[in-house]
């Protein structure tokens, strides 16, 4: 996944393959399981209930990144050994063009056991391509945080343009590239830009053209940063040491300052916050689909659901999964994700190695720009 989900690989620390282990259980007489997963998590607990609950023995191989699962997607598609994988959604044109996954069995897993915004709109429409269904494990997404008593925030009102707004020079922290994706997004929406924002990832000149406008936009309210973050602790340091009063970061952020008593809370943009997915696929040959049904099943169950967002310390895919959840949690996530706002998610794009070099040259261009503090 691009930014988005790669805020959860910030965690990986595998540089390869892990070698797998096995659950082993006195239950275990419905076969076996090949799966693989991202490195840096514990999801042994998760494993052993699923186990426990099915009598299926969870064979778990991890890897740190994309780049990995795919390529051991490939290996597996010639000699086998996966059954399942978990890649994130931004990449699952790869796996369509390779012909190495089949399509799910619906009646198996029951879309009705999806949270309904994560099956429909913008990433329903991308998890299902020629009969082959993606289903979303867990999503997370960057959001406006804001502090409650400097500089409250309400759904429905909230804006990405007030991260550029004279009113609030000095007192916002960004992440450069997703500062400049959501400059885009306002000014689409604003008639500003040479051709429509999607369509900058679709080849880098037509990125190139509209980066452009962007950055520019951008440079004029640079003022408006306090701080760059890149990762979250930095994020949490501009609102609790750095005189932050509002940001574009990820939930948690929100999340664990609440925690710790800072009056800081999140909110969904009325744009839609950023969102990013990872999600299971069924490789084409896969020797145990039924037990990979049984496992995608048992992830989108609120008990399964809870207990693997938990782990990833993400959102679930699951309905009813976030009443399963700590109680802060679900407080949490309630107010941060209030009435449609689930249904108005901006899905990060596919984008492509070049368009991924180009981004973080901008995103460069703007920091240098924003040094210069003149």
């Amino acid at each position: 996944m691009p930014s988005p989900t790669r805020r959860i690989v910030l965690k990986a620390g595998a540089a390869a393959i892990t070698a797998p282990w096995i659950v082993r259980d006195a239950l275990a007489t419905s076969g076996e399981l090949n799966f693989m997963g991202w490195s840096g998590f514990d999801l042994k607990q998760v494993f052993i209930n699923f186990t426990a609950k099915t009598g299926i023995k969870m064979n778990f191989a991890a890897a740190p990144d994309n780049n990995t699962i795919f390529a051991q997607a490939k290996l597996a598609a010639q000699m086998g050994g996966i059954d399942c994988l978990e890649p994130s959604l931004d990449v699952l044109p790869a796996y369509l063009a390779a012909d190495v996954v089949q399509a799910w069995d619906n009646a198996k897993i029951g879309l009705e056991n999806f949270e309904p915004a994560l099956v429909t709109g913008d990433i329903g429409k991308r998890s299902l391509a020629n009969g082959r269904r993606w289903f979303p494990s867990v999503w997370t997404a960057e959001t406006l945080v804001f502090d409650t008593a400097q500089n409250p925030q309400t759904y429905g009102t909230a804006s990405l343009a007030d991260l550029f707004d004279p009113k609030n020079e000095g007192k916002v922290t960004v992440r450069p590239h997703s500062a400049l994706a959501a400059l885009g997004r306002v000014l689409d929406a604003q008639g500003k830009l040479p051709m429509p924002f999607l369509d900058g990832y679709k080849n880098d000149e037509n990125a190139q053209k509209i980066w452009d406008v962007i950055l520019a936009e951008a440079i004029n309210a640079k003022k408006n940063f306090a701080q760059f973050w890149s990762l979250e602790p930095e994020a949490e340091a501009a609102f609790s040491g750095g005189g932050c009063t509002l940001g574009l970061c990820w939930q948690q952020t929100g999340l664990n300052l609440e925690a710790n008593g800072s009056p800081v809370a999140a909110i969904v943009p009325k744009e839609g916050a950023s969102a990013g997915a990872q999600g299971f696929v069924l490789m084409k040959n896969a020797k145990n689909p039924d037990q990979a049904h049984a496992w995608v099943k048992y992830i989108a169950s609120p008990e399964g659901g809870a207990a693997y967002a938990k782990a990833f310390a993400a959102n679930p895919a699951a309905k009813g999964a976030v009443e399963k959840s700590a109680p802060a949690f679900a407080s949490f996530f309630k107010a941060a994700y209030p009435d449609d706002a689930l249904t108005k998610l901006w899905w990060w794009p596919p984008q492509s190695g070049s368009f991924l070099k180009l981004r973080s040259d901008y995103a460069a261009k703007l920091v240098a720009a924003w040094k210069e503090k003149s």
